[in-house]
């Protein structure tokens, strides 16, 4: 590639492991790291679990090499440096201040921000929860704590509901649909993790709305919109994430809920985007997606970096097309979810007890397998996860899956 080499914006897990990819595949230019925090990569799951609850440290988090691969990456750090703005035809990113950094190739790895409630910036005690920066806050926070609301029954905030419940404090966890996860898992999955929370002693408001946080300087109380009133020493809100692509405004690369990609993760020419940020067509299951998993971050990151070499040496880079995976640990329940399940999809029970809270369950859509739900049964997720890798209709993988529990 020569000359300037590789820029990666986003010192994320996408951005590492893109990084890390370019060196594996014996890239020897420099490559530059650029990031607006001041923390190396760091690794995001723990952060509601572990690192929140006190068993671990900043320092527990940092990425480090794959075992087996590059130990040395030789990378240039750039961190608490903000990008402000992309020049294509120059080939330079800009950055705060107006510094511009050249590149041959640029890794586009910005992820995402907490979305807000609006009108609370004045009100201390009102956190989300994305950042290391956060997560020590929160901590710190929690101390001296007794009641916890939080805002939003997404993954985020049902793994911060359950770790405040291990802490020993009490809590209120606030969604605006009838279930959480709805829209992922469909009413009746969605019920059973509401049953979960419910059975860990969380104070659960479904189909209900914020109205406003009141206090004075501190944040004392929530309103809601059927008219209670909650309690609250600390708000924690995790109501979704917004693409950071301000600083793209008029680069030339197509902006659309993230940066928007062709199927081998090509934005543009020289430039590929990977991780929380990038949308692309995903073939496999024949939809533009952007997905938010730490599995898809790793992945990506690396498929972006063998795509944007490709693309320098003037060869069309492969397609991008995973089956999406993530995993959530929730009070002594390990959940995993594999493909791309909707609310309206067929569901049905394959193994194990919903009673028990712990299950495998496949959704089915339009006569084939598109999802799979486990809850502590990893074993078979991981065994029948494969029938997500190819077309499989939805009662083979029935009958499979019953032929074997």
């Amino acid at each position: 590639m020569g000359g300037p080499g590789v820029v990666v914006v986003g010192s994320s897990q996408a951005g590492f492991r893109a990084a890390e990819a370019l060196r594996e595949a014996g890239f020897a230019d420099p490559i530059t790291m650029v990031g607006d925090e001041p923390h190396r990569p760091y690794d995001r799951p723990p952060l509601s679990k572990q690192v929140l609850a006190g068993a671990q440290g900043p320092g527990d988090v940092v990425l480090t090499p794959a075992e087996g691969g590059v130990d040395d990456l030789d990378l240039t750090w750039r961190l608490g440096t903000t990008a402000t703005g992309l020049d294509l035809a120059a080939r330079e990113l800009v950055l705060g201040g107006g510094e511009r950094l050249p590149f041959a190739g640029l890794v586009v790895a910005t992820g995402a921000h907490a979305r807000q409630l609006p009108n609370t910036d004045h009100l201390a005690g009102v956190h989300t929860l994305r950042t290391l920066d956060d997560t020590l806050a929160l901590r710190k926070a929690l101390e001296g704590a007794r009641r916890v609301v939080v805002v939003g029954a997404g993954f985020i905030g049902a793994e911060v509901a359950a770790t405040c419940r291990g802490l020993g404090l009490e809590v209120s966890l606030v969604e605006a649909l009838p279930v959480p996860l709805e829209r992922g898992l469909g009413s009746t999955m969605g019920s059973v993790m509401a049953d979960l929370h419910r059975d860990h002693g969380v104070d659960l408001r479904l189909g209900v709305g914020v109205v406003r946080l009141e206090g004075g300087d501190h944040v004392e109380r929530v309103r809601l919109t059927d008219g209670s009133v909650l309690e609250a020493d600390v708000v924690v809100v995790g109501i979704g994430v917004v693409p950071n692509t301000d600083w793209l405004e008029g680069s030339g690369l197509a902006v659309d809920n993230g940066v928007v990609c062709d199927e081998t993760c090509l934005a543009g020419p020289g430039v590929v985007a990977c991780g929380d940020v990038a949308r692309w067509p995903n073939p496999r299951f024949d939809e533009v997606m952007r997905v938010e998993h730490w599995d898809n971050a790793v992945a990506m990151g690396a498929h972006a970096a063998r795509t944007l070499l490709a693309e320098v040496g003037g060869r069309r880079g492969e397609p991008y097309a995973p089956v999406p995976w993530f995993w959530s640990d929730q009070y002594d329940r390990k959940i995993q979810l594999a493909g791309r399940s909707g609310s309206d999809d067929l569901v049905k029970v394959v193994a194990g007890s919903i009673d028990d809270r712990r299950f495998v369950a496949m959704y089915g859509r339009t006569g084939r397998l598109v999802g799979i739900l486990g809850m502590n049964m990893p074993a078979k997720v991981m065994r029948w996860r494969s029938m997500l890798e190819q077309p499989t209709r939805y009662d083979d993988a029935l009958a499979t899956a019953r032929a074997a529990s």
